[in-house]
């Protein structure tokens, strides 16, 4: 799955990573450092629904919310577990990266079709942070619990064309039942956020809850300071490419009518 353009991609950001001491810095600095270079990146939604058989899709070169972020955690994790010195195996190299990426996308680690991808990004989040990859900060950050039941794929099952087979379409209905059975979902509600920014660091995750019935998260990105103020780094919903937001977060989000609130997770130092 991997284009010319991709590598190339790929090649480039590891470098300059490399250059700027990203495998020194802490790993939110990192994240937030490597996320601004992809600033300007073409927004594409629907990257990995790809026809066949699931796999682990790379695609550098076109992001939306969620690949953005999947993308610049594990090149992150390549830049301080590989570095530099790994591009000259140019294979071996590709399937690190396609490690990461499986590990942080989907269930365990293991790509055992359409339903071990992480769909509900809430389950995302928790699965990142039981296999040790981040730490979910929303509760200790005043976080309420949202307890919303999770039905939106289901409900929805006639816009994912992988739901037309009936055996994908049980297996994410338990993926669902096991969601709402589960531990709590704890969501900073929008009125709340500009009291508790300064606990928010560069790099975090931010996951946007959704007003949408039956689902969870509608949005995500990452934390970032400029100027004193926290913005989002995301790749819009409105299909524009990668940006900084113009406006603090705490602002962007209480503009929004369908996102009542964030949560908020740290990833771990590699």
């Amino acid at each position: 799955m991997w284009s010319a353009e991709d590598w190339r991609i790929f090649q480039d950001k590891v470098t300059w990573a490399k250059a700027q001491g990203l495998d020194t810095v802490p790993v939110g600095e990192a994240i937030a450092r490597l996320g601004e270079s992809f600033v300007g990146t073409p927004y594409r939604a629907g990257t990995l629904e790809a026809p066949g058989p699931e796999q682990v899709i790379v695609n550098l070169h076109e992001l939306d919310c969620v690949t953005f972020v999947e993308t610049v955690i594990a090149l992150t994790r390549f830049v301080r577990r590989d570095g530099v010195a790994a591009l000259g195996d140019s294979t071996a190299a590709q399937a690190r990266y396609e490690g990461y990426l499986r590990e942080i996308r989907y269930r365990a680690g293991r790509v055992e079709g359409y339903a071990s991808r992480l769909h509900y990004f809430s389950d995302w989040l928790a699965e990142n942070a039981a296999q040790g990859h981040v730490e979910i900060v929303t509760a200790s950050l005043g976080g309420v619990v949202d307890p919303r039941p999770i039905t939106f794929m289901t409900g929805h099952a006639g816009s994912y064309p992988a739901l037309s087979d009936s055996v994908t379409l049980v297996m994410i209905q338990l993926v669902e039942t096991r969601l709402n059975g589960g531990p709590p979902r704890y969501v900073i509600p929008k009125d709340s956020i500009g009291g508790i920014v300064h606990g928010i660091r560069d790099g975090d995750i931010i996951a946007a809850a959704t007003t949408v019935a039956g689902l969870d998260v509608s949005h995500t990105g990452f934390a970032i300071w400029k100027n004193g103020e926290l913005h989002l780094m995301h790749a819009p919903l409105t299909g524009q490419p990668v940006e900084i937001s113009p406006l603090p977060l705490a602002v962007r989000i209480m503009g929004i009518q369908s996102q009542w609130g964030i949560m908020v997770a740290r990833v771990h130092e590699y």
